[in-house]
Protein backbone atom coordinates (compact mmCIF):
# COMPACT_ATOMS: atom_id res chain seq x y z
CA UNK A 1 0.00 0.00 0.00
CA UNK A 2 0.95 3.29 -1.03
CA UNK A 3 0.01 5.52 1.73
CA UNK A 4 1.61 7.59 4.14
CA UNK A 5 -0.54 7.18 7.52
CA UNK A 6 0.24 8.47 11.20
CA UNK A 7 -1.01 6.41 14.06
CA UNK A 8 -2.28 8.36 17.18
CA UNK A 9 -2.65 6.63 20.90
CA UNK A 10 -2.67 7.16 24.37
CA UNK A 11 0.24 5.99 26.49
CA UNK A 12 -1.46 2.13 26.97
CA UNK A 13 -3.37 2.16 24.25
CA UNK A 14 -1.73 -0.56 22.19
CA UNK A 15 -0.14 1.50 19.19
CA UNK A 16 3.16 -0.03 19.48
CA UNK A 17 1.57 -3.46 19.06
CA UNK A 18 -0.70 -2.69 16.18
CA UNK A 19 1.63 -0.59 14.52
CA UNK A 20 4.19 -3.11 13.69
CA UNK A 21 1.45 -6.21 12.83
CA UNK A 22 0.41 -3.25 10.23
CA UNK A 23 3.13 -2.48 8.40
CA UNK A 24 3.89 -6.16 7.87
CA UNK A 25 0.74 -6.95 6.46
CA UNK A 26 -0.02 -3.28 4.34
CA UNK A 27 3.62 -3.51 3.40
CA UNK A 28 4.43 -0.16 4.59
CA UNK A 29 7.70 0.79 6.66
CA UNK A 30 7.22 1.81 10.08
CA UNK A 31 9.05 4.79 11.06
CA UNK A 32 9.42 5.33 15.21
CA UNK A 33 10.55 8.37 16.47
CA UNK A 34 12.42 6.77 19.37
CA UNK A 35 14.34 3.90 16.61
CA UNK A 36 15.24 6.92 14.63
CA UNK A 37 16.58 8.57 17.25
CA UNK A 38 18.61 5.57 18.65
CA UNK A 39 19.65 4.09 15.41
CA UNK A 40 20.96 7.76 14.27
CA UNK A 41 23.14 8.36 17.66
CA UNK A 42 24.88 4.42 17.32
CA UNK A 43 25.82 5.94 13.54
CA UNK A 44 26.95 8.45 15.18
CA UNK A 45 25.77 10.55 11.68
CA UNK A 46 25.88 14.24 12.04
CA UNK A 47 22.17 14.52 13.03
CA UNK A 48 22.43 11.57 15.54
CA UNK A 49 26.06 13.37 16.89
CA UNK A 50 23.73 16.62 17.71
CA UNK A 51 20.52 14.52 19.20
CA UNK A 52 23.52 12.84 21.24
CA UNK A 53 24.49 15.92 23.47
CA UNK A 54 20.63 16.33 23.97
CA UNK A 55 20.06 13.03 25.31
CA UNK A 56 23.63 12.90 27.71
CA UNK A 57 22.45 16.27 29.24
CA UNK A 58 18.87 14.51 29.79
CA UNK A 59 16.95 17.50 27.54
CA UNK A 60 14.54 16.47 25.38
CA UNK A 61 15.53 16.17 21.57
CA UNK A 62 14.03 19.52 19.70
CA UNK A 63 11.36 18.74 16.73
CA UNK A 64 13.46 20.13 14.39
CA UNK A 65 16.22 17.49 14.64
CA UNK A 66 13.38 14.82 14.97
CA UNK A 67 11.78 16.80 11.70
CA UNK A 68 15.28 16.00 9.93
CA UNK A 69 15.97 12.57 11.09
CA UNK A 70 12.42 12.25 9.38
CA UNK A 71 12.86 13.68 6.76
CA UNK A 72 16.53 12.00 5.64
CA UNK A 73 14.40 8.39 6.23
CA UNK A 74 11.05 9.50 4.05
CA UNK A 75 13.20 11.14 0.91
CA UNK A 76 15.00 7.08 1.10
CA UNK A 77 11.76 5.61 0.95
CA UNK A 78 9.90 3.60 -1.57
CA UNK A 79 6.50 2.92 -0.96
CA UNK A 80 4.06 3.93 2.06
CA UNK A 81 4.93 4.83 6.05
CA UNK A 82 3.47 3.99 9.11
CA UNK A 83 4.38 7.06 11.81
CA UNK A 84 4.46 6.41 15.12
CA UNK A 85 5.10 8.71 17.98
CA UNK A 86 5.05 12.09 15.50
CA UNK A 87 3.43 14.51 15.35
CA UNK A 88 2.41 14.71 19.20
CA UNK A 89 1.41 18.45 18.77
CA UNK A 90 -0.22 20.68 16.54
CA UNK A 91 3.28 22.57 15.82
CA UNK A 92 4.73 19.00 15.10
CA UNK A 93 2.14 18.05 12.63
CA UNK A 94 2.70 21.45 10.67
CA UNK A 95 5.84 20.84 10.35
CA UNK A 96 5.32 16.91 9.25
CA UNK A 97 3.42 19.04 6.69
CA UNK A 98 6.38 20.86 5.05
CA UNK A 99 8.13 17.37 4.44
CA UNK A 100 5.30 14.73 3.24
CA UNK A 101 1.67 14.67 2.86
CA UNK A 102 -0.17 12.63 5.49
CA UNK A 103 -3.15 10.83 3.44
CA UNK A 104 -4.62 9.30 6.64
CA UNK A 105 -4.35 9.36 10.40
CA UNK A 106 -5.82 6.33 12.78
CA UNK A 107 -6.84 7.40 15.87
CA UNK A 108 -6.83 4.91 18.65
CA UNK A 109 -9.54 5.50 21.28
CA UNK A 110 -9.14 4.09 24.46
CA UNK A 111 -11.43 4.71 27.66
CA UNK A 112 -9.22 6.02 30.20
CA UNK A 113 -9.79 3.83 33.15
CA UNK A 114 -9.01 1.00 31.20
CA UNK A 115 -5.48 2.31 29.86
CA UNK A 116 -4.89 3.11 33.72
CA UNK A 117 -5.78 -0.45 34.26
CA UNK A 118 -3.36 -1.89 31.73
CA UNK A 119 -0.69 -0.18 32.96
CA UNK A 120 -0.93 -0.47 36.61
CA UNK A 121 -1.25 -3.84 36.25
CA UNK A 122 2.37 -4.01 33.74
CA UNK A 123 5.15 -5.68 35.07
CA UNK A 124 8.42 -6.18 33.68
CA UNK A 125 11.85 -8.43 33.65
CA UNK A 126 14.65 -6.70 35.38
CA UNK A 127 16.70 -9.35 33.32
CA UNK A 128 15.26 -9.92 29.97
CA UNK A 129 12.63 -7.06 29.52
CA UNK A 130 9.74 -9.38 29.02
CA UNK A 131 6.73 -7.38 29.95
CA UNK A 132 3.73 -9.08 31.39
CA UNK A 133 0.19 -8.09 32.73
CA UNK A 134 -1.21 -8.92 35.94
CA UNK A 135 -4.43 -9.77 34.63
CA UNK A 136 -4.35 -10.28 30.77
CA UNK A 137 -0.92 -11.93 30.98
CA UNK A 138 0.01 -13.51 34.20
CA UNK A 139 3.34 -15.20 34.51
CA UNK A 140 3.55 -18.68 35.64
CA UNK A 141 5.25 -17.95 38.99
CA UNK A 142 4.04 -14.98 40.61
CA UNK A 143 6.70 -12.27 40.31
CA UNK A 144 9.40 -14.35 38.28
CA UNK A 145 9.98 -14.18 34.49
CA UNK A 146 8.47 -17.51 32.05
CA UNK A 147 11.46 -16.59 29.80
CA UNK A 148 14.21 -16.39 32.48
CA UNK A 149 13.40 -16.29 35.85
CA UNK A 150 14.54 -13.33 36.74
CA UNK A 151 12.92 -10.92 38.95
CA UNK A 152 9.08 -8.94 37.89
CA UNK A 153 8.48 -5.05 38.81
CA UNK A 154 6.49 -2.56 38.39
CA UNK A 155 8.31 0.43 36.51
CA UNK A 156 8.38 3.88 38.00
CA UNK A 157 6.52 5.66 35.62
CA UNK A 158 3.88 2.80 35.86
CA UNK A 159 2.16 4.13 39.20
CA UNK A 160 -1.27 5.46 38.85
CA UNK A 161 -0.54 9.08 39.95
CA UNK A 162 2.28 8.64 36.89
CA UNK A 163 -0.37 7.47 34.71
CA UNK A 164 -3.00 9.83 35.39
CA UNK A 165 -0.61 12.85 34.73
CA UNK A 166 0.57 11.44 31.06
CA UNK A 167 -2.61 10.94 29.96
CA UNK A 168 -3.79 14.47 30.78
CA UNK A 169 -1.10 15.71 29.60
CA UNK A 170 -1.66 13.62 26.48
CA UNK A 171 -5.17 14.96 25.86
CA UNK A 172 -3.75 18.60 26.29
CA UNK A 173 -1.48 18.11 24.11
CA UNK A 174 -3.51 16.07 21.24
CA UNK A 175 -6.78 17.08 21.04
CA UNK A 176 -5.78 20.04 18.76
CA UNK A 177 -3.71 17.32 16.61
CA UNK A 178 -6.82 15.43 16.41
CA UNK A 179 -9.21 18.44 15.55
CA UNK A 180 -6.38 19.27 12.94
CA UNK A 181 -6.90 15.88 11.03
CA UNK A 182 -10.71 15.42 11.36
CA UNK A 183 -10.71 19.22 9.24
CA UNK A 184 -8.89 18.09 6.60
CA UNK A 185 -11.27 14.73 6.58
CA UNK A 186 -8.10 11.94 6.79
CA UNK A 187 -8.89 10.75 10.37
CA UNK A 188 -10.19 7.50 11.08
CA UNK A 189 -11.14 7.09 15.01
CA UNK A 190 -10.96 3.12 16.09
CA UNK A 191 -12.54 1.44 18.93
CA UNK A 192 -9.40 0.57 20.75
CA UNK A 193 -11.36 -1.96 23.56
CA UNK A 194 -10.58 -5.73 23.35
CA UNK A 195 -8.10 -8.34 22.70
CA UNK A 196 -5.05 -7.49 20.33
CA UNK A 197 -6.68 -9.66 17.46
CA UNK A 198 -9.86 -7.55 17.71
CA UNK A 199 -8.63 -4.22 17.51
CA UNK A 200 -6.16 -5.06 14.81
CA UNK A 201 -8.91 -6.00 12.68
CA UNK A 202 -11.05 -2.97 13.23
CA UNK A 203 -7.66 -1.11 12.53
CA UNK A 204 -7.06 -2.84 9.21
CA UNK A 205 -10.91 -2.93 7.92
CA UNK A 206 -10.91 1.05 8.81
CA UNK A 207 -7.36 1.71 6.59
CA UNK A 208 -9.24 -0.48 3.44
CA UNK A 209 -12.51 1.27 3.58
CA UNK A 210 -11.01 4.87 3.98
CA UNK A 211 -7.88 3.43 1.02
CA UNK A 212 -10.68 3.00 -1.46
Amino acid sequence: MDARIVLLGAPGSGKGTQAKRLCEEFDLTLISTGDLLRQAVRDNTPLGAEAKRYMDAGKLVPDELVIGLIKEKVEGLEGGFLLDGFPRNLEQARMLDGITNVDMAVELDVDEEMIVDRIVKRRSCRQCGEVYHLAARPPKTADVCDQCGGELYQRTDDSEETVRERLKVYHERTQPLVDFYKERGILIKVDGRGGIDEVYHRIADAIRGFAK
